[in-house]
């Protein structure tokens, strides 16, 4: 599968709220409530996913489900999903339900990306969920591993031997996760931070996630480390013969100047850079740069960008506390401004 113009444009907000009177978002209310309200005006505006982070024991978007299910049932087009949930602190049968619920609802739109996660707010926030890994796993093995059993489990075969006097009559044979949703399996995605988990998660069958931030393996820049990662993952996926072609999307913050008060909160990022940090003590990361220019630099700046190239899904990181408004503003203006000009639209 080659690099192609055409993009699916959607949105990933990370849902932060604060009490601070500069924040639109002060409570957890505010939050959920506002998400749901630019998913359904991101819809109008033509945009093509609503995308929603998670994170525990934060002032963020955390359980994601009732959240999802709210947006599905008040829109009709976008897709709905996640970016990321972190499989360290799920229960694999549990989250099936609940997904196959969400997507039920939504009529087939949940796209459900997940990940080993990030570092946590708390140490070893897992344990508190009741997760620990077994003897010789790491957690990042813990993650994998219930991903592979919600993978199964998203299968649709039954594995769960019936109750000989059930409350109600059961169908014949092994049970399964009820409700399932035909179609969700082939809409998992994997938040991949490096060339071998993405080469990984191609191996089974899931779509790829890649963020703002990736593994330093080469020194090259960004988004040229996260191309060949793209490349990596489409190589490893033709390679096991899934039979159908799977999904990539790459995650950015791109605000075009339009006006004067996007000036005033973006005027002065425009020349960012990559910038080089660690996930954790061993694990030397770079992080991409954010783009904020006016709309014929911006467009200059973006054609550039080899890993958007690569993916055929863009989600724009937006500044969730700003309010559902200026939100809005802010993908419209890409939608409208730069879009069209460089093929995507």
């Amino acid at each position: 599968m080659t690099a192609t113009n055409r993009k699916s444009i959607g949105f990933l907000s990370f849902g932060h709220w604060t009490p601070s009177p500069q924040s639109k978002t002060r409570t957890a209310a505010d939050t959920l409530l506002q998400s749901i309200d630019l998913a359904v005006a991101a819809e109008e505006l033509g945009a093509d996913g609503a995308y929603f982070r998670v994170h525990h024991f934060a002032r963020q978007l955390a359980s994601p489900f009732p959240l999802l299910a709210a947006v599905g049932a008040r829109t009709s087009t976008i897709e709905i999903g996640t970016g990321v949930i972190d499989m360290r602190y799920e229960n694999p049968f549990y989250m099936a339900e609940d997904a196959g619920s969400a997507d039920l609802i939504s009529g087939g739109r949940l796209q459900l990306g997940i990940s080993r996660g990030s570092p946590e707010q708390v140490i070893e926030g897992w344990r508190h969920f009741g997760y620990r890994p077994v003897e010789g796993e790491d957690d990042a093995d813990l993650a994998r591993r219930h991903t592979e059993v919600l993978l199964e489990v998203l299968k649709g075969e039954g594995f769960a031997q019936p109750n000989p006097r059930p409350m109600f009559p059961n169908p014949p044979g092994l049970l399964r996760i009820e409700p399932y949703s035909e179609g969700l399996r082939k809409r998992i995605w994997w938040g991949a931070a490096s060339n071998a988990t993405a080469r990984w998660a191609a191996g089974l069958g899931m779509n790829l996630q890649s963020s703002t931030l990736k593994v330093d393996e080469t020194g090259q820049p960004f988004h040229v480390q996260q191309a060949e990662q793209i490349r990596e993952f489409r190589a490893a996926w033709d390679e096991a013969g899934h039979g159908f072609q799977p999904r990539v999307s790459v995650s950015r913050s791109i605000f075009a100047i339009t006006n004067d008060l996007d000036r005033a909160y973006f005027g002065g990022s425009g020349d960012s850079e990559d910038q080089i940090g660690n996930i954790d003590a061993s694990m030397r990361a770079i992080f991409g740069r954010s783009y904020a220019a006016e709309p014929e630099r911006l467009v200059k700046q973006l054609a550039e960008d080899e890993a958007i190239a690569e993916a055929d899904t863009l989600l724009l990181t937006v500044p969730n506390q700003l309010g559902v408004e200026y939100n809005a503003h802010v993908i419209e203006s890409v939608l409208t401004e730069v879009a069209p000009a460089l093929g995507w639209r």
